[in-house]
């Protein structure tokens, strides 16, 4: 609800009202015992061309869908990733918030289509390490935790923020800083996060391997208490 407020103020869209929305939420999932729901909040209808109206009436979409079939045991056997060619251009004015256009993902999720690849690593213009197709990204070296930069582009994702909640609260020095594609040769692990996922270890990245087991186990513990216990 947070990010979700963050955002309408962004684009200028009034944000619905907490009480209400939750309500919604509740109605649409009630039926089922877990799922994934997603709202959406648009700014309604306009006239042609691309001036918003100088009222908005937005929109509210509520659809629920049932949560991925994703093994368990990539926690602990790590994921093959890949780097994809297509870019995320840079815009501070749209950095970090869930907006709906996505055609930058859409082009990177086409570069490929072997199922053993689960995930696409996204650079900016520059070569810096954005995020993933639909995940965040952490570098771990020496006990520290690094995540890239999103001041630019990219999606700051909820998982993203517990993760370095978390990651703080067990001593573990947290960043944000720049991250070139050449520095994760060189850590000691990497992993992907993002809501639905919790963490993934990464085992290899375009044929470079990497230790699955070098990601903390106690911070992949406590996350995954935080973020889906019952």
């Amino acid at each position: 609800m947070e990010r979700l407020n963050r955002g309408c103020i962004r684009l200028g869209i009034p944000a619905p009202d907490p009480g209400r929305l939750f309500a919604e939420a509740m109605a649409e999932i009630a039926q089922q015992d877990r799922c994934v729901l997603k709202i959406i909040i648009t700014r309604g209808p306009g006239g042609r061309g691309y001036r918003p109206p100088v009222q908005a009436r937005p929109n509210r979409v509520l659809h629920s869908s049932p949560w991925p079939d994703y093994p368990e045991t990539l926690r602990e056997t790590g994921v093959t990733i890949r780097v994809c060619a297509t870019p995320l251009g840079s815009n501070p004015a749209l950095a970090q918030i869930k907006h709906l256009n996505r055609l930058e993902q859409v082009m990177a999720r086409s570069e490929w289509e072997d199922p053993a690849v689960a995930e696409g690593l996204m650079l900016d213009p520059a070569g810096r390490v954005v995020e993933g197709t639909m995940t965040n990204l952490f570098v771990v070296t020496e006990g520290r935790l690094s995540t890239p930069d999103l001041s630019r582009c990219g999606t700051a994702g909820v998982m993203r923020s517990l993760i370095m909640e978390i990651g703080s609260s067990l001593g573990m020095p947290v960043e944000e800083r720049d991250i070139p594609l050449a520095e994760l040769w060189s850590a000691d692990a990497l992993f992907l996060s993002n809501s639905l996922i919790g963490i993934w270890p990464v085992k290899e990245v375009d044929g470079r391997e990497f230790r699955p087991d070098a990601v903390p186990s106690p911070l992949i513990d406590a996350v995954m208490a935080r973020g889906f216990s019952a």
